[in-house]
């Protein structure tokens, strides 16, 4: 009857599995998602030339790579919440950003231009940018944390960097509709510095509260 009463209970539990660490971390971005919507809002709102700008391929472009690297950031996430999962064959995910910024970067030096390159790189908004990106991940972020912890990084620290990537992806995405900045030279240089701040607080975080 142990036996039995054993097996019984060994199958109600396996009947309540826990969610997939991917389920959770959608759901966990979603919560967190109306919260960075609404500091957006109240705080920078949209530019007010967006119909004309969306006409400018720089402008729909800054979408581009943000998205590209949210979603990749995503997709390195998940596989690092996996037991013993390291970047390598997966890295290079992170490297499809960088590789449409160079692209854009490419075409931009061969279109005439009415402005000097500084002045392209170091744009309008630069300050607004470094504060304005960090500040909307930063409920991105902690609902990344949340979702990873439901899977068992062996690298915590490594894992919190790219969460903190994924959370700078998806504020990007905000911030660029509020940008008046369109050169990728801008966006290579201040959204980069912006991803790399929340990628180091991300990593910081990530090695205490991921830490299986």
């Amino acid at each position: 009857m142990e036996t039995e009463q054993l097996i019984r209970t060994l199958a109600a539990d396996n009947a309540h599995r826990a969610r997939p660490v991917g389920l959770v971390l959608m759901l966990a971005l979603l919560s967190a998602a109306p919260i960075s919507l609404a500091m957006f809002f109240v705080i920078l709102g949209m530019r007010p030339d967006v119909m004309t700008a969306m006409h400018n391929p720089f402008f729909d472009m800054k979408f581009v790579v943000t998205l590209a690297l949210a979603i990749s950031a995503i997709a390195v996430s998940l596989h690092l919440s996996r037991p013993e999962a390291s970047l390598r064959g997966w890295g290079w995910l992170l490297l499809i950003p960088a590789g449409i910024l160079a692209l854009e970067i490419g075409g931009e030096m061969m279109m005439p231009q009415r402005l000097p390159m500084m002045t392209r790189l170091i744009g309008n908004n630069s300050r607004v940018c470094m504060t304005a990106i960090p500040l909307l991940s930063l409920p991105l972020l902690a609902a990344a944390l949340v979702g990873l912890r439901r899977g068992a990084p062996t690298r915590p620290a490594v894992a919190g960097a790219i969460a903190g990537m994924l959370s700078a992806g998806l504020a990007a995405t905000l911030y660029a509709s509020h940008c008046t900045d369109d050169s990728p030279l801008f966006v290579a240089t201040w959204y980069t510095i912006a991803t790399a701040l929340m990628a180091t607080l991300g990593g910081l975080v990530g090695s205490r509260v991921l830490r299986f």
